[in-house]
């Protein structure tokens, strides 16, 4: 076998080693969700205070993600993909273990914090193949964390219906994906810095290239959490469905995204990053559209299924633009992060928020608002357009080694 191919066939393995890392990422979150109810019993907390302890996989994962740059640096990224995944992975055990409240939000905090430093380092990797490949992944890859999530969720629903005691399912979860994740490692690529590049710091704020960016992730992030989390009790209760439709409507929303974001690499290379999102935002306007003006059930499903296809590929595109955006893709991409998980910690509360002074159509008038920001500053975006040709024999963009 050739040089070049050798090399090709490297990134292909590579592109299939960090997909199956954002599935690993994404079926620690799905184990985790389905079994909250056993959690919130077995550490004897209320509602209140489930919401509280809730909070603190986002506080966790905004302190931690600006760690993940000088981790990566110091470790070499598939050594510090290895680490954290397994820290991710493992950490999963935490909450079903705690007795109180005091104990779950520290462990939550633990959970949060390596997971969003796995999401960075792993992110920062899928940037890299996708450039050495020549063509998008990163939709795919999102929705192959999507597709994990549901796997999980799955697994733990399972679970739940046999009455198994989560700590002995989490226990079981943890172990099979740290061995999935770690072995995965083994075939990411292990991309080098230059001689003549300094560390980063140790704790690194987003670079300002990262801040437009981080904006628009920030919209899309909203809309979602804001969909996932309310879409069935705007079904339930505004417009007077059956539990059973109004859950149905959070289902297809759920998988809506998956299947968008599965299918959005192909959309991606055809139209470019710029074109994509301001496609998607004005589809996600006519979905929130639909959602505040519909009177009848069928046309807010509708519209929570437009959402969901208007900002599927909107995070991957924007993790992927962070890593083309300055001279050290790991501090943006960290930055891009923090602001996206930042988002999904007031989503849920800012839509009761306000819902609770007005009404929860007003709240989704405030999500539409927000969508229009896709289309509008979508040219932010630019930077994730690649000018690099496919690999092929005729150029070195499959060659290992740091991007110039």
């Amino acid at each position: 076998m050739t040089a070049v191919g050798h090399q090709q066939r490297e990134v292909r393995h590579a592109r299939y080693a960090v997909a199956a890392v954002f599935a690993v990422h994404g079926a620690v979150t799905g184990s985790f969700a389905t079994r909250v109810p056993w959690i919130q019993e077995h550490a004897s907390v209320g509602p209140g205070q489930l919401g509280l302890a809730l909070a603190f996989p986002a506080v966790g994962a905004s302190f931690a993600m600006p760690l993940a740059s000088g981790i990566s640096h110091r470790f070499g990224a598939r050594n510090a993909l290895r680490g954290l995944i397994a820290l991710w992975t493992l950490s999963l055990v935490l909450p079903s273990l705690a007795p109180n409240l005091l104990a779950l939000c520290l462990g939550l905090f633990v959970y949060g914090a390596t997971a969003g430093m796995a999401d960075v380092a792993m992110n920062a990797l899928g940037v890299e193949v996708e450039d050495r490949l020549g063509r998008s992944i990163m939709s795919g890859l999102h929705g192959m964390w999507s597709a994990g999530a549901l796997v999980g969720s799955a697994a733990g629903t399972l679970a739940a219906h046999l009455g198994s005691d989560a700590r002995l399912h989490h226990a079981l979860a943890a172990a099979v994906l740290t061995v999935l994740g770690v072995a995965a490692c083994t075939w990411v690529l292990d991309p080098r810095p230059t001689g003549d590049e300094g560390p980063p710091p140790r704790f690194a704020l987003p670079p300002r290239s990262a801040l437009p960016i981080g904006a628009i992730g920030f919209c899309a992030v909203f809309a979602e959490g804001a969909s996932l989390d309310w879409s069935a009790v705007y079904l339930r209760h505004q417009l007077e469905t059956s539990a059973g439709l109004a859950a149905a409507c959070t289902t297809g929303f759920a998988l809506t995204m998956a299947v968008a974001r599965i299918a959005g690499d192909r959309v991606v290379d055809r139209f470019g990053s710029v074109r994509t999102v301001r496609a998607s935002g004005v589809l996600a306007v006519l979905g929130g559209l639909l959602i505040v003006l519909g009177i009848h059930p069928a046309v807010a499903m509708t519209g929570f299924a437009l959402m969901g296809l208007g900002i599927a590929v909107v995070v991957p595109l924007c993790f992927a633009a962070a890593g083309r955006s300055g001279p050290n893709p790991g501090q943006a991409i960290a930055g891009v992060a923090t602001l996206t998980y930042t988002s999904g910690l007031i989503a849920p509360s800012a839509i009761g928020g306000l819902a609770q002074v007005t009404s929860l159509t007003v709240s989704f008038a405030l999500v539409t608002l927000l969508a229009c920001g896709l289309a509008a500053f979508a040219g932010v975006l630019r930077a994730g357009d690649r000018s690099r040709p496919k690999v092929g024999p005729a150029t070195d963009a499959a060659v290992p080694g740091p991007r110039p």
